[in-house]
C-alpha cells in the first residue's frame, strides 16, 4: 500500500521550489494559486530569505501550493492518484494539502483557507511572545513530564523520539535549562506556538469561514491529525483541519494507523524531508521517498508502480441503497455487519397498487439502516448504507 504524506510549517527552505518552476506549465498554475492567496509564492519559493519564509503568514500558502504543484507532476490527472493511493496524510497545515489532493475541497479553497489559516495564526502569535521547541531524545513519559511541568503544551508528538512543545518563550527558556534526562531541546524557526490554546482566536476565523465552504468525501483514505483515526467524511475532514489549529498533532498515532493498514511505501511531497526522516525511525521496514525535487521523480514513479494498490478511481468508501419508488418500507432481513451479493433484496417498497423490490447493486456489508420498518419513503430516498465489497470499514 502506497501513502502520500504532506508536511507542514518549518520544512520550508529558501529556493526549494525553484527547480519545480523549470517543469512546463508550473510556473503558470503557481501563478493561478498565487493569485488566489493574494501572495507572490514565486518569490517566496525561490528568491525569498529564510526569515521572510518563516513568516507564517508566506510559510504556509507556500507549502500548500508547493505540495499541491508537485502533485500534478507525480499524477498528470488526480484520478491517477485517487486509483493507486491507499492512504493521505498531512502534519498540520500539511492536512490541508492532503485533504485538497484528496478532492475534499478544491485547490481554490484550499489557498484562501491556507491564506486565512496563515494570516490568523500570525495575529494570534502577536498577542503573547510565544515560540516551538523539538525536544528531542528522553524517556518518552520524562519528556512530557518535563514540557507539562513548565507550563508548555506537547505541540507535536511525532514518535520516533520527537516531541514539539510550545508555549511562551520564558516556558520554553526554562524547559531548555533543564531538559529531560538524555534528551537535548533545539528552538524552532517558527514564529508562534501553534496547536496550542494560544491559537484559539484563529481557531474562530477559520470556523467562520468553514461554514461557507463545500466539501466532498475523499476519495483517498485520510489519516487525521487529531487521533490517526482514517476519516472519510468531506466535512469531518474540514471540521478536524479547523480544530487542529489549536490541538496538538499526533503524528505518532499517524503513523502507527498506516502501520496497521498495511503501508508499504511513503512519498513525502515538497517540501519533503521531516516526515521521511520521522517515518525512517517509527515505520522500520516501509520504504521512504522525499520527493524534494523533479530529479527524484523518477524514483516517486517507481514506487507508485511498485507499491501502488490498483483500485476504482470512483470507487467511494460506502454507497447508498435508495428506494425505486414512493410508498412504505419493508426492510429485509439483513442486519448491520450482514453480507450481501449484487443483486440481493434488501428491503421492499409498498405503494397502493403495487409492490417493488429494493435489491443492493452492489456485493458489500450492511453498514447501518436509514429508515425503519414501516417508514414512507419517496423515489431516490437513501433506504440503507452498504459498504463495498473490499472497501474501507
Amino acid at each position: 500500500m502506497l501513502a502520500i504524506t504532506c508536511p507542514g510549517q518549518g520544512s520550508q527552505t529558501p529556493g526549494f521550489l525553484a527547480p519545480w518552476l523549470e517543469l512546463p506549465g508550473v510556473s503558470d498554475r503557481l501563478h493561478w494559486l498565487s493569485t488566489v492567496a493574494g501572495i507572490d509564492l514565486e518569490t517566496h519559493g525561490t528568491t525569498s530569505d529564510e526569515e521572510t519564509i518563516k513568516d507564517t503568514a508566506v510559510a504556509q500558502p507556500l507549502i500548500v501550493a508547493a505540495g499541491l504543484l508537485s502533485l500534478l507532476a507525480l499524477f498528470e490527472h488526480p484520478a491517477d492518484g485517487f486509483r493507486v493511493v491507499g492512504a493521505g496524510a498531512g502534519h498540520s497545515v500539511g492536512e490541508i494539502t492532503a485533504a485538497t489532493a484528496a478532492g475534499v475541497i478544491s485547490a481554490e479553497q484550499a489557498m484562501v483557507l491556507v491564506r486565512e489559516r496563515g494570516h490568523s495564526m500570525a495575529r494570534a502569535a502577536t498577542v503573547t511572545p510565544t515560540g516551538m521547541s523539538a525536544v528531542l531524545g528522553g524517556d518518552p513519559d520524562e519528556v512530557l513530564d518535563a514540557i507539562t511541568a513548565q507550563g508548555l503544551t506537547p505541540a507535536n508528538v511525532n514518535g520516533a523520539g520527537q516531541v514539539v512543545a510550545a508555549g511562551t518563550l520564558e516556558q520554553l527558556a526554562a524547559l531548555a535549562d533543564a531538559p529531560p534526562a538524555k534528551a537535548r531541546v533545539m528552538p524552532l524557526k517558527v514564529a508562534g506556538a501553534f496547536h496550542t490554546e494560544h491559537m484559539a482566536p484563529a481557531v474562530d476565523d477559520l470556523a467562520r469561514l468553514a461554514r461557507a465552504v463545500s466539501t466532498h468525501d475523499a476519495r483517498v483514505p485520510l489519516v487525521s491529525n487529531v487521533d490517526g483515526s482514517v476519516i472519510h467524511s468531506g466535512t469531518e475532514v474540514l471540521r478536524r483541519i479547523v480544530s487542529q489549529v489549536s490541538n496538538p498533532v499526533r503524528w505518532d498515532l499517524c503513523m502507527e494507523t498506516m502501520r496497521d493498514l498495511g503501508v508499504t511505501g511513503i512519498i513525502e511531497i515538497p517540501p519533503a524531508g521531516a516526515l521521511t526522516g520521522l517515518a525512517k525511525r517509527g515505520l522500520k521496514g516501509v520504504e521512504v521517498l522525499a520527493l524534494k525535487t523533479p530529479d527524484d521523480l523518477e524514483a516517486a514513479h517507481r514506487m507508485v508502480r511498485e507499491h501502488g494498490s490498483s483500485r476504482q478511481a470512483s470507487e467511494p468508501t460506502w454507497r447508498l441503497v435508495t428506494a425505486p419508488v414512493k410508498g412504505t418500507v419493508g426492510v429485509g432481513g439483513a442486519q448491520p455487519g450482514s453480507a450481501v451479493s449484487a443483486g440481493d433484496v434488501v428491503a421492499t417498497v409498498s405503494s397502493l397498487r403495487d409492490t417493488l423490490e429494493v435489491r443492493a447493486g452492489h456485493a458489500g456489508t450492511v453498514v447501518e439502516w436509514l429508515v425503519e420498518d414501516g417508514d414512507p419513503v419517496s423515489p431516490g430516498q437513501p433506504v440503507l448504507r452498504l459498504h463495498p465489497e473490499g472497501g474501507l470499514a
